[in-house]
């Protein structure tokens, strides 16, 4: 049976509120585990230099302050990141 997530696990961000419904895979199926904002037709969406959890914390600050979010909420948001599936081997 396949795992059930409640959060992307590239970006930490609840399934349940992308207005998507989640990303994509390639073959167009809805993704369990990565949302709509991180993960469109089997590919990541985050630029190339995203590659660590810590960067991927910064992008995400960054994003979500642009989305006029506040800035000390935005950096508690990210701070499950490094423990995410797409972050653990990396």
């Amino acid at each position: 049976m396949q795992k059930q997530y409640t959060i992307c696990q590239s970006c930490g961000f609840p399934l349940k509120k992308d207005k998507q419904g989640g990303g994509t895979e390639k073959d167009g199926s809805i993704s369990k585990k990565y949302c709509s904002m991180c993960y469109e037709q089997g590919v990541f969406l985050t630029p190339p230099a995203v590659d660590t959890a810590e960067k991927m914390q910064k992008y995400c600050i960054e994003e979500m302050k642009k989305a006029g979010m506040n800035a000390l909420f935005a950096w508690l948001a990210t701070r499950p990141i490094p423990k995410l599936e797409r972050w653990k081997h990396v």
